[in-house]
């Protein structure tokens, strides 16, 4: 992942391809991930930065980082937001978390503030399969200066059937 952080144009977020995450069916078994928190206000989040910067400095000194890049979020309350972060090992020092299960995927693209119509359309996309929603998940393919870089600003919906 170094690699591929290093060869993206900005050297941050490599460019996201929606392809394979656009409307597709995933399984995980026992997937790996980091697992954090951060504080949000009215689901704007307060130290998302901070709580990056912490983790993949982590998940570097463990040489933990996955080929490709993933983590998404669970914007479980007003007050906080649950993010995971996909990696090849455990992190010492870190909380670690599998999972498993089915997942409908569906990518968006615009800015943030979307993100209540995202939800409603993802759970009309779900229903539309004859499929039971679980729980949603927010994967942020690039930060916002990447987004702003490379004049798309992608959101993959991770629905868990």
């Amino acid at each position: 992942m170094d690699k591929l952080y290093e060869d993206s144009e900005t050297g941050c977020c490599p460019r996201f391809n929606p392809e394979p995450w656009n409307e597709k069916e995933i399984t995980w078994k026992d997937k790996l991930f980091l697992k954090d928190q951060v504080k949000s206000f009215l689901h704007i989040p307060l130290n998302f930065g901070g709580v990056i910067v912490r983790n993949t400095e982590k998940i570097k000194n463990a040489n933990a980082l996955p080929p490709e890049p993933l983590m998404f979020t669970d914007e479980k309350s007003l007050w906080n937001i649950d993010i995971y972060i996909a990696v090849a090992r455990e992190v010492p020092g870190a909380e670690m978390v599998k999972m498993s299960g089915t997942f409908l995927t569906k990518v968006f693209e615009g800015h943030y503030k979307d993100a209540g119509k995202w939800a409603k359309e993802m759970q009309e996309y779900v229903k539309s399969k004859n499929k039971v929603l679980k729980k949603m998940y927010f994967f942020y393919t690039t930060c916002p200066a990447c987004a702003k870089f490379y004049g798309k600003n992608y959101t993959v919906i991770l629905a868990e059937i």
